[in-house]
């Protein structure tokens, strides 16, 4: 695998619920992110609106060591392969400030579909760094 890609979610007042922790859905999002920011907006947005080409997520398996809360800058560390012909995974990482294990991991299987929600090989995209 290759060396994680970095990526800064701040987390802001809205991420939180009534307990003052990151509601455990908006760690999806700041994953999301993370990946764009890996294959890039502009890439996936030729896919999408010229190839009719995107990505699904197939499964996800997240686990919840120690929640983030209002203020945290959190470092989202991503690790990713490719899986076969049709399927990327990547392992997330959600790191609080100054922590010594990360507060969210996360294994995420993306595959690639075309027009009529078909599988399709996943396309040459520069994903090395």
């Amino acid at each position: 695998m290759p060396t994680p890609h970095i990526f800064h979610a701040q987390v802001y007042y809205e991420d939180t619920d009534h307990s003052g922790v990151v509601y455990h859905a908006n760690y999806l999002k700041f994953f999301e992110r993370a990946r764009e920011d890996i294959i890039g907006i502009d890439t996936l947005s030729d896919m999408w609106h010229n190839k009719g080409i995107g990505f699904a997520v197939y499964k996800t398996e997240l686990k919840f060591h120690d929640g983030a809360v209002f203020g945290d800058l959190l470092e989202i560390r991503t690790r990713w392969e490719k899986q076969g012909e049709y399927r990327l995974v990547f392992f997330h990482e959600a790191w609080r400030p100054g922590k010594k294990r990360p507060a969210v991991t996360c294994s995420l299987d993306l595959v690639c579909l075309g027009p009529e929600k078909k599988l399709l090989p996943i396309p040459d995209i520069d994903l090395s760094f």
